[in-house]
């Protein structure tokens, strides 16, 4: 036979394990609630704090590429000079332009093959798509 609290009297000690088995699920579920906000918001901060720290770098380093620029031209600049005194200005500049046409192209195939590595994120996206199985009690999660 089954009961519902209801059935039993009060100070009955099974509507008070009732009533209070329903307060432990309730605060269970408002703490679970404020946890994963608080997570939220910490996250949140964090990756404003990251992402801040990050762009200053980015910024960084883009001021450091410019100068790099700079000074290759300079470089460039000065060999083409120095090849000059041999050869003459015009073979002096098609040799300086040909090995950087060398330099950029085996930086491109470089490149080019580091690309193709990229996998993404696989196990990410395996264990979300885990996920919503995780909340059924039939399959068993690893």
């Amino acid at each position: 036979m089954t009961h519902s609290p209801s059935d039993f009297e009060p100070g009955d000690p099974r509507n008070e394990e009732q009533q209070s088995l329903g307060t432990l699920f309730s605060d269970l579920t408002q703490n679970v609630s404020v946890l994963v906000r608080q997570e939220i918001e910490l996250a949140k901060t964090e990756l404003k704090e990251s992402a801040s720290n990050a762009g200053q770098g980015a910024g960084m380093f883009a001021g450091a590429g410019i100068a790099a620029h700079f000074v290759l031209l300079f470089l460039s600049l000065a060999a083409w000079v120095g090849v000059a005194q041999w050869l003459g200005y015009g073979w002096a500049a098609l040799i300086i332009a040909a090995i950087w046409a060398i330099i950029a192209g085996i930086l491109a195939a470089v490149g080019r093959k580091k690309i193709k590595e990229v996998k993404g994120l696989p196990q990410t996206a395996g264990t979300v798509k885990k996920i919503p199985s995780a909340f059924t009690p039939r399959e068993e999660t690893p």
